[in-house]
């Protein structure tokens, strides 16, 4: 009987400890800008989904393109029937590791740049994304800050001739997150 109840402490624990290592945020933010002589274009997305988990470097995005915001609703209007397709292709998902965790005491505050890499998802194309970002443990919380680019040819968005000289070739895209613990 004392051997089930330290058994079930034990799992109890570990469990815990699992769990503490995940963190979640519902309200990350990504930004992505695009700036030609032509036009500058900024949309902002402020209900992005994300989870980290610090035992194995796991990170998962998930974002609903239709959440971007813009300055005009005109640019809005475009960028979802024209460009991301957002009926057809809801969301983004990026799926992918930080790199190097094991040296990073996230238990005492501070900021740590490491490497992000995985899986990106953009309008029904997976292609392969790398960047350095930041990781900053403050107050419980982790606060990931990264900034990568990408070519809208790349994952099968069109821009018509029409309209090519208003948008970068390359898209600037920032992404900031507040993870807290998992309950």
């Amino acid at each position: 009987m004392k051997i089930r109840i330290i058994a079930l402490i034990v799992m109890s624990m570990a469990i815990q400890s699992l769990m503490a290592q995940k963190y979640v945020t519902k309200t990350g933010r990504i930004r992505f800008y695009s700036d030609t002589p032509m036009e500058k274009i900024e949309g902002v997305n402020q209900q992005v989904n994300s989870a980290f988990d610090l035992a194995t470097g796991q990170m998962v995005f998930k974002v609903l393109m239709k959440s971007f915001g813009f300055e005009k609703a005109l640019m809005q209007e475009h960028f979802n029937e024209n460009y991301a397709e957002s009926d057809k292709f809801p969301n983004a998902i990026f799926k992918g590791t930080v790199a190097g965790l094991q040296s990073i005491d996230f238990l005492k505050d501070g900021k740590h740049n490491v490497e992000v890499g995985g899986d990106l998802t953009i309008h029904g194309v997976t292609q392969k994304v790398k960047t350095t970002a930041t990781l900053e443990s403050r107050g419980g919380k982790i606060i990931g800050h990264a900034v990568f680019n990408v070519n809208p040819k790349d994952y099968g968005i069109n821009i018509p001739t029409a309209v090519v000289k208003q948008i970068a070739e390359t898209i600037e895209v920032t992404v900031d997150a507040t993870y807290d613990k998992m309950n």
